[in-house]
C-alpha cells in the first residue's frame, strides 16, 4: 500500500511538472509572437516616415518588406499548428525548425539585396537557394492562415508556371519557363514575391491595422456606438440603426467584416433583439453593416489606398468614385430595417437606454481628431498614405493621453499591446500579399493573363451581361473567408486587368470585383460574416445568410449599374452624375420598399413585385442602355402611383 501511495505521488508530481512546463511553454509562445509582431510594426512605421533615409541609411524598401515577411514566417510557424486551429501551447521541433529557416533566409536575403538588383545574373545561385527555402515556408504559410481554399487557388499558378506549355490547345498553353530562373526569381524579384501586393501592405495596410487597434484599446469602438444609440435611439428601430450607424464606422476601419461583427456585434445583436427584432433578422443587420463598412469612404478597410497605388490614381479620386455607390448601400440597409420596425411595430429604445448626446461628445469627443488628421494629411499636405496613417495613429495615442475616455487614459502597457497585436494581426494579409505578387508574376511571365483576357473577351462578345455576371460568380467564390484587403489583392490581381483591357472603366472594374469579393461575407453558403453574427444572435447560419443577402440586396445590383454608366462613380459630366445618382436614391427606396412589403402600410404580394421592378428600372443607367430614360420614367410613374396611393390610404384610415 506504501508502494502504491508512492506511485500515486510521482504521477501527479510528474503531471504537476508537466502542466508546469506546458504553461511556460505557452506564455513564451504568447510573448514570442507578441515581440515579434511588434518589431514588424516597427519596421513598417519607421519606413512609413522614411526614418532610415533620415539617418543616411540607402535601404531598398524590398528589404524592409523582406524583413517583415521573415517575421511573419516566424510567427506563422511558432503560433499556429500544422493541423489547424488558431492557438497552440507547445512548438514541435519542425516549426521551430521552419521559424529559424524563414528568419535565417529573409536576413541573408536582405544583407544582399543590393547586389541581388544590381547584378541579378552574378546572384541568380544565391536567389535559386533563398528561394528554395521561402517558397515552399510561405505555401505552408498561407495554408495555415488562409485554408485550403486559397491554397489549392495558390497550388494551381504554380504548378501551371512549370507545366502550362504541356497544356492542350492554342488558348491556355503557357510560354515554358526555365525552371532554375524561375524558383530563383519567383522567390526573391521585386516583379513577384517582393512585389506591389506585398509593398502596399507592408508599407501602408499595416498602418492602418495598427490605428485600429489604437482605438480599440482606446475605447473609440464603444463610443461609436454609444455616439449612435444617442443619434438613432430615439427613432422606431432605433436598435438596428444604431448597429448600422456604429459598425459602419467601427468596420471601415477594421479592414474585416467578421471581426467588426465579433467586436460591435457583442453589444448591438442583444440589443436589437431586446427591442423586438428576431434573431435571423439582428444578425444579418450588423453582418450586412459590419460589411459595407469595408466600402466606406474614407478609409474602406484600407482597400481604398490598394486601389489608388494599383490604379496609380490619386487617393481622392477613388474615395469621390466610392462615395454614391456607399451612400445607396446604406440608405438601402436604413430603408429595410426602418420599414421592418414600422411593420412589426418595434419602439425605439427605452429612454433610460438612451445617452445623451452632449455627454457623449463631451466624453469622446477627441475620437473625431485623428480621422481630422487623417483627413488633412491626406488633403491638404498631400502626404503619402503611410504617413498619413502614421499621423493619424498617433493622434489617437495622443489624444487618449491628453483626454482619455471615461476617466481611462492609454497605458504603456496598451500602446505595446497596440504595437505587438497589430504585427500579429498582420500575419494573414502579408502572407496573402507575397501569394499575390507571385500569382501577378506568373499571369505575366507565361501569358496565362493575356489569356484569361481573351476567354473573357470572347464571352463580352455575346453579353458584356453575362460578361458580368460571370465575373461576379467568380469574384464571389475567390473572395470567400478572406479579410478585406486580401480579397481586393486577389480578384484585382486576377480578373479586374481582363476587365479593364475590354474598355470598361478602370475604377468600375476594379469596385465591381471589390464589391462582389466583399458579398461573399454575407452570400450562402460560405458566408462567414452572416455566420458570425449567428453565433452570437443564436439564429440558424443559414437564414441569417438569407435574410442578409436581402438587407445587402443593392450591393448585388449597383456594381453592374456603375460599370454601364460610371456616372455614379462620378465619372462623366456633372449632369449625368446628379441624375443618375437622384434615380438611384429613389429606386434604392422603392427597391426596398418592395422586399420589406412596406410603404406607408403593408403591401400585398403584387404591389412588392411593382415596386421592386419599378426600383430596379430606376436604378438602369438611362445614358447607356437603350430608351433608357423612358424606362426611368416607367419606374417612376409605377412606384409614385403606388406610394402615393398608399399614402392617401393611410391618411384616410388615421
Amino acid at each position: 500500500m506504501i508502494e502504491n501511495l508512492k506511485n500515486q505521488s510521482d504521477q501527479k508530481n510528474e503531471k504537476g511538472a508537466a502542466l508546469v512546463a506546458e504553461w511556460v511553454e505557452s506564455r513564451f509562445v504568447s510573448s514570442f509572437c507578441l515581440a515579434l509582431g511588434a518589431i514588424l510594426t516597427v519596421v513598417a512605421l519607421a519606413w512609413a516616415i522614411e526614418l532610415p533615409l533620415k539617418f543616411g541609411l540607402e535601404w531598398f524598401d524590398e528589404q524592409a518588406m523582406v524583413g517583415c515577411l521573415g517575421l511573419v514566417l516566424a510567427i506563422v510557424f511558432v503560433r499556429y499548428p500544422a493541423r489547424g486551429g488558431r492557438e497552440r501551447l507547445v512548438i514541435p521541433w519542425y516549426d521551430t525548425v521552419f521559424a529559424s529557416l524563414g528568419l535565417i533566409a529573409s536576413i541573408y536575403l536582405i544583407s544582399i539585396y543590393g547586389e541581388v538588383e544590381l547584378n541579378p545574373f552574378a546572384m541568380r545561385p544565391h536567389m535559386f537557394w533563398i528561394s528554395i527555402i521561402l517558397l515552399p515556408l510561405v505555401w505552408e504559410a498561407l495554408r495555415r492562415t488562409a485554408g485550403w481554399s486559397l491554397t489549392i487557388i495558390f497550388s494551381c499558378f504554380v504548378i501551371y508556371a512549370f507545366l502550362g506549355h504541356l497544356v492542350p490547345g492554342e488558348t491556355f498553353r503557357g510560354v515554358e519557363q526555365a525552371p532554375y530562373r524561375l524558383i530563383a526569381e519567383l522567390g526573391t524579384n521585386n516583379a513577384s514575391i517582393l512585389g506591389l501586393p506585398l509593398k502596399i501592405i507592408v508599407l501602408t495596410v499595416v498602418l492602418f491595422i495598427w490605428m485600429g487597434q489604437l482605438l480599440l484599446h482606446t475605447g473609440a469602438s464603444e463610443w461609436f456606438t454609444d455616439l449612435a444609440a444617442a443619434l438613432m435611439g430615439r427613432s422606431r428601430g432605433g436598435s438596428a440603426k444604431i448597429a448600422v450607424v456604429a459598425s459602419g464606422f467601427f468596420g471601415s476601419i477594421s479592414g474585416s467584416a467578421v471581426a467588426n461583427v465579433a467586436s460591435t456585434g457583442v453589444v448591438t445583436i442583444p440589443l436589437m433583439q431586446q427591442a423586438g427584432y428576431d434573431r435571423k433578422s439582428a444578425g444579418a443587420i450588423e453582418a450586412v453593416a459590419s460589411t459595407g463598412g469595408q466600402i466606406m469612404p474614407p478609409i474602406m478597410g484600407a482597400a481604398a489606398f490598394l486601389m489608388a497605388e494599383i490604379l496609380e490614381l490619386e487617393y481622392t479620386e477613388i474615395i469621390l468614385a466610392a462615395l454614391v455607390p456607399a451612400a445607396l448601400y446604406y440608405l438601402a440597409v436604413f430603408v429595410q430595417v426602418d420599414l421592418e420596425a414600422a411593420k412589426n411595430k418595434i419602439a425605439p429604445l427605452p429612454r433610460d437606454r438612451i445617452p445623451v448626446i452632449r455627454k457623449v461628445m463631451r466624453e469622446g469627443w477627441f475620437f473625431i481628431l485623428p480621422y481630422v488628421v487623417l483627413v488633412w494629411s491626406l488633403f491638404s499636405l498631400n502626404l503619402p498614405p503611410q504617413e498619413s496613417a502614421f499621423w493619424a495613429a498617433v493622434s489617437v495615442a495622443i489624444v487618449s493621453i491628453i483626454f482619455g475616455y471615461k476617466g481611462h487614459r492609454i497605458t504603456i502597457a496598451q500602446l505595446w499591446d497596440s504595437v505587438a497585436g497589430c504585427g500579429r494581426a498582420s500575419a494573414d494579409i502579408v502572407a496573402i500579399g507575397a501569394m499575390a505578387g507571385i500569382i501577378i508574376s506568373i499571369l505575366d511571365r507565361t501569358g496565362l493573363g493575356q489569356a484569361l483576357t481573351l476567354m473573357l473577351a470572347a464571352v463580352g462578345e455575346d453579353s458584356i451581361l453575362l460578361l458580368l455576371v460571370l465575373t461576379a460568380i467568380v469574384s464571389i467564390l475567390l473572395g470567400m473567408g478572406m479579410p478585406t484587403s486580401a480579397i481586393y489583392l486577389l480578384l484585382a490581381t486576377m480578373i479586374a486587368p481582363s476587365l479593364v483591357k475590354l474598355g470598361i472603366h478602370p475604377i468600375a472594374a476594379h469596385m465591381f470585383v471589390l464589391y462582389f469579393g466583399l458579398m461573399s461575407m454575407i452570400t450562402p453558403p460560405v458566408a462567414i460574416a452572416a455566420f458570425a453574427a449567428a453565433s452570437l444572435s443564436g439564429a440558424r447560419p443559414m437564414e441569417t445568410g438569407v435574410t442578409a443577402v436581402r438587407l445587402g440586396w443593392i450591393a448585388y445590383v449597383i456594381p453592374f449599374v456603375f460599370v454601364l454608366s460610371p456616372a455614379l462613380l462620378g465619372q462623366g459630366t456633372a449632369f449625368e452624375i446628379v441624375e443618375s445618382s437622384l434615380t438611384a436614391l429613389i429606386g434604392v427606396w422603392l427597391g426596398s420598399c418592395g422586399l420589406i412589403g412596406f410603404v406607408f402600410g403593408p403591401q400585398n404580394g403584387i404591389n412588392r413585385l411593382l415596386l421592386f421592378g419599378s426600383g430596379i428600372l430606376l436604378l438602369l443607367p438611362a445614358s447607356s442602355i437603350e430608351h433608357g430614360f423612358i424606362l426611368n420614367s416607367i419606374g417612376l410613374v409605377i412606384g409614385s402611383l403606388i406610394a402615393g396611393g398608399d399614402w392617401l390610404k393611410q391618411k384616410r384610415r388615421n
